[in-house]
């Protein structure tokens, strides 16, 4: 059991390190999804600053990075194009009262159905979009933008092998931001992206009228956000359990985006959850502990109110080429043999997820699609059931449950109407509709004087099945 005290220092310098780096790559990001939702960069930069913080404090995994997010964006962009930044800024502190309800609920216990076809996709998915995400500062450019990047991406490749104690992202950055000022290369640097808030966030409260209205208004979105915060969060917290070989508590990260985007709202930040992309920088870049999340917002906060002049003349190749080497480390790259090894339906669904992702760009709307298809697909395998005849004596193979209904009434079909007997020892009752067709079965044997007598089964099919005739015979 880690302790409180490991979590926050147990890593120091690391930890610190790290949240640089990271402090460094969430302000063109935030830059970014707050010209998606269409509203002024403060609001996404406060978001960061604000959910980096209170996550570190109230989260349940050390070292993700929570802030605001293109997913979370994307929900926002038509309430506010409806009706403001006001109701935004509602909506932001509903999303997080309802997630701590969940988190209160347990809501961490459905990651359980989310099989490993699917977090394969959501993987790749993120992998790809995070490197499409950059080519528009790419495409375009003129040659030395691609010579920059191009460096910056070796750079932190090579550096790691020769200097292990400093995160390599930091050096390339510092290293070719400054041969960039010193040569006075024409590049698009981080201040054409939009202009820095100048003042700490301030307590506020949202300008709406307090009615049923509002309510009904803010409610769906407040809804979607709620599901597509967490779903993005634990699945991001999933991915570093497994990166860094650790547990978490997924319930307590719940909850802890649930305080984080309340507090946000009124400090008048927009939605926000964990971000995969600078998540894995951290981790790469040695942050572990909570320290690293909380330094990663202080240090943003200090970056654009302190050294905002100095931040805006970093070039984005540079930024490009860190978020590049992201994508590569994010995509799953053993994904090709698991395609030659897994069973057809499984590499089904882990494509059909990257497939939607990258189409919705909603990771929310892929992931639950493809644990329904991993559902249906299961249904479709354990839904295959046969009869085995022997003299009288009829052995039910497999599950009988509501897919698998019709082929038990067609198998019984196929034999003779005489008295018979019904052995279900390798199999059982799942539900009513398998207890209401075994009853009708029989009925239907009893009206045309054929006796059926059924054998072995077990406690709570015999339960359901009493239930049912007892049900039916009222």
């Amino acid at each position: 059991m880690i302790t409180w005290q490991q979590q926050w220092f147990g890593n120091i310098k690391g930890d610190i390190l790290a949240g640089i780096v990271v402090g460094l790559a969430l302000i063109p990001e935030a830059l970014a999804f707050a010209f998606i939702v269409g509203v002024d960069p403060r609001y996404a930069l406060y978001a960061s600053f604000t959910m980096a913080v209170l996550t570190a404090i109230f989260g349940g995994r050390p070292g993700m990075i929570s802030a605001a997010t293109g997913a979370m964006a994307l929900v926002l962009v038509s309430l506010v194009a409806n009706h403001g930044v006001e109701y935004m800024l509602a909506a932001t502190i509903l999303t997080g009262v309802i997630q701590w309800i969940l988190g209160v609920c347990g809501v961490a216990q459905l990651m359980k159905f989310v099989p490993n076809s699917v977090m394969l996709g959501f993987v790749n998915a993120l992998g790809i979009m995070i490197f499409m995400s950059q080519l528009p500062y790419l495409i375009g450019g003129a040659i030395p933008t691609y010579m920059y990047a191009i460096v910056t991406l070796l750079l932190v490749y090579i550096i790691p092998r020769f200097i292990k104690s400093i995160p390599a992202p930091l050096i390339a950055i510092i290293l070719m931001t400054t041969i960039a000022i010193w040569s006075g290369v024409s590049l698009q640097t981080i201040g054409d992206l939009g202009t820095m808030p100048s003042t700490l966030p301030a307590f506020l409260l949202p300008d709406i009228p307090l009615t049923l209205e509002t309510l009904f208004i803010i409610l769906p979105y407040a809804f979607a956000l709620s599901i597509v915060g967490l779903l993005e969060s634990l699945l991001t917290a999933q991915v570093l359990d497994e990166m860094t070989d650790t547990e978490s508590d997924k319930n307590k990260e719940a909850r802890g985006q649930g305080i984080a985007n309340t507090v946000n709202g009124f400090f008048g930040g927009m939605a926000g959850c964990a971000l995969i992309g600078q998540s894995i920088i951290n981790v790469k870049s040695g942050g572990r502990g909570r320290l690293s999340t909380f330094v990663s917002g202080v240090f943003l906060l200090f970056l654009i109110l302190v050294l905002g002049d100095a931040v805006a003349r970093i070039p984005m190749p540079v930024l490009v080429g860190v978020m590049i080497m992201v994508s590569f480390t994010t995509f799953n790259w053993g994904s090709f043999r698991f395609l030659q090894r897994a069973p057809r339906t499984e590499s089904l669904v882990m494509l059909m997820t990257v497939l939607i992702i990258l189409y919705t760009h909603n990771l929310a709307i892929g992931v639950v699609i493809g644990v329904l298809l991993s559902a249906l697909f299961f249904v479709a395998n354990i839904s295959k059931l046969t009869i085995e005849r022997n003299g009288t004596i009829y052995r039910i193979h497999g599950p009988l449950f509501f897919a698998s209904t019709t082929a038990f009434m067609n198998e019984m079909k196929k034999y003779p109407s005489d008295d018979c007997i019904l052995d279900f020892q390798d199999s059982a009752l799942w539900d009513e509709s398998a207890a209401s067709t075994l009853w009708k079965w029989v009925t239907q044997c009893k009206a045309r004087g054929v006796q059926v007598e059924v054998i072995n089964l077990n406690e709570r099919s015999s339960a359901l099945y009493e239930k049912w005739n007892e049900e039916v015979g009222k």
